[in-house]
């Protein structure tokens, strides 16, 4: 019994043993804050020197600098519009006799389009012809009088009077004839408007008085429209700003294209030249109006339709380019991430030249074949390390799909994707 009887320990060993089995769990968080604390160091130390150093390398896409003919383009939106649009109206008035046309029917210049009852004008034509048959014999004769007058008058057998007198005669006589000729005249020509025909080539719309109606030249529609359609222009605005380098294009010989997309701005509907700019500039928008023509045989561009322009100003050979997702924005101002020998990736600030849809010209910062990160770069900080998969692992992008042999870093390409 006495050997289980547990030792007795000593007053003050007991509370040296308490008290360190409080300060124990203080021990172990004081060890860890410590931890914590150099790491944090750690990260700020490196931060301070401008480099982020991650954890793993970031997959990114790459492409290649490397030159390209860029095209100097100004964008403008326009209305299309008919070189010629006629409305066409009789001259005359009468009865709508024939409609020699189909709606929407393409005609000719000459083709006739519309027939007026040339009866009412067919009598007068002929009557005016008799009045100047009875005038022409009126002219005769006094034209023999006037040579029997004068030979008295040598001789003294008449008057001088009565001589001057038949001259005058003579005279009113052909002034009978000349008017009686221009009288035939102007009944052919209104016989002639009886037949209407086609003042241009196009395409007649919609007809706008029935056959068997009485028409006049004051007729609010008239008959029907004819739209020229091939060649048609379109007329649109750009900035004043753009005007100059236009200017020094045409005043140089240059035949300037312009593009024409549909009104998503997504299909092509024509491709023509600029044709003349405006000769004043529109002070409440600050733009100018300029006309483009287009060859239309197909009736692709169609008048008072709004299109999307896209005029060709110049070219730039041999430009130092990069794919629009390369450039970022920042602090910096514009920078792209050049991708180094040892894989990591460092800020390079460019300064931008014209740019479209897909590529931007570079004027200063880049040499031609560095490669830099087009798709990945917003994770990436100057210092990075990337890594570029591989063909049979290739990095979806937002501008297609890049691949990287790994055994000929040389062949780091960019391939866009057909749907793009």
């Amino acid at each position: 019994m006495d050997d289980l009887t547990p030792p007795v320990l000593a007053p003050g060993r007991s509370q040296t043993v308490q008290r360190r089995g409080r300060l124990m769990p203080w021990l172990i968080m004081i060890a860890v804050f410590g931890i914590v604390v150099v790491l944090v160091l750690r990260l700020k130390g490196g931060s301070t020197q401008g480099h982020y150093v991650p954890l793993a390398p970031q997959a990114v896409g790459i492409a290649t600098v490397a030159p390209h003919d860029m095209q100097v383009v100004d964008n403008g939106l326009g209305t299309v519009t008919s070189l010629a649009t006629i409305t066409v109206q009789t001259q005359i008035s009468g009865v709508l006799q024939t409609i020699g046309f189909k709606e929407g029917q393409i005609v000719h210049k000459g083709d006739f389009l519309a027939q007026i009852d040339p009866r009412p004008y067919q009598a007068l034509l002929n009557q005016a012809r008799g009045t100047l048959l009875h005038d022409q014999g009126l002219l005769k004769e006094a034209q023999m009088d006037e040579k029997r007058y004068e030979t008295l008058h040598r001789q003294d057998s008449i008057g001088r009077q009565q001589y001057e007198d038949q001259v005058f005669v003579v005279q009113q006589y052909q002034g009978s004839v000349a008017a009686d000729q221009g009288s035939i005249e102007a009944q052919q020509v209104n016989l002639d408007f009886c037949h209407i025909t086609s003042p241009v080539t196009g395409r007649v719309g919609l007809r706008q008085v029935d056959q068997g109606n009485y028409v006049t030249p004051s007729l609010a529609n008239g008959i029907v429209v004819v739209t020229q359609l091939d060649p048609i222009s379109v007329i649109f605005t750009l900035p004043e700003d753009d005007v100059a380098p236009i200017q020094e294009q045409l005043a140089a010989g240059a035949t300037l294209q312009v593009v024409a997309y549909d009104r998503s701005n997504t299909v092509q509907v024509g491709t023509g030249t600029l044709e003349t700019i405006d000769n004043q500039i529109d002070t409440t928008t600050g733009t100018v109006k300029l006309r483009a023509l287009f060859a239309n045989p197909k009736f692709t561009l169609f008048p008072n339709q709004f299109v999307n322009l896209r005029l060709i100003v110049s070219t730039v050979k041999n430009a130092l380019t990069v794919p629009n997702a390369a450039i970022q924005t920042g602090a910096p101002g514009s920078f792209v991430y050049v991708v180094q020998p040892d894989s990591t990736v460092a800020v390079q600030v460019v300064k931008l030249g014209v740019a479209d849809s897909e590529r931007t010209q570079i004027l200063e910062g880049l040499e031609a074949g560095q490669k830099i990160v087009v798709d990945g770069a917003d994770r990436l900080r100057d210092g990075a390390h990337v890594t570029v998969p591989g063909p049979t692992t290739g990095f979806k992008g937002a501008r297609g799909t890049h691949h990287w042999d790994p055994n000929n870093p040389e062949a780091r390409h960019h391939h866009r994707e057909s749907a793009d």
